[in-house]
């Protein structure tokens, strides 16, 4: 299994930039997919979740409206469009992914493949 998580960079504040994630060893459809942050001295937090189908989206109260999540499931690839940046939009940001259970959206722990991170950088 592999999570390749890319796209992250300095960004100046009210910038985008698009996160890219691909997946491989798994049956990618099946999966919800996540993107999780953290900062330096925080905890890893979530900011935006999508379902296999991409029938459900979640997301964090502190990127709605800026953020997308999006995924092509023939390219077992998950998206996550980030817009009108901030300098406390700053994290490593990480991809993961989520065999569903019972639960909406699913809390970080029971997420089973975590990607390596990327790195976001928000210049004031």
């Amino acid at each position: 299994v592999q999570l390749q998580a890319s796209g992250g960079g300095l960004v100046q504040a009210g910038g985008s930039t698009r996160l890219t994630c691909t997946a491989s060893g798994f049956n990618f459809d099946d999966f919800n997919m996540g993107w999780f942050r953290q900062a330096p001295g925080e905890e890893r937090e979530r900011v935006a979740l999508m379902s296999g189908s991409g029938d459900r989206s979640y997301y964090a109260d502190f990127v709605m409206g800026r953020f997308a999540i999006s995924r092509d499931n023939a390219k077992n690839t998950v998206y996550l469009q980030m817009n009108s940046l901030k300098p406390e939009d700053t994290a490593v940001y990480y991809c993961a992914a989520d065999f569903p259970g019972s639960t909406w959206p699913p809390p970080l722990v029971d997420y089973d493949y975590w990607g390596q991170g990327t790195e976001v950088t928000v210049s004031s």
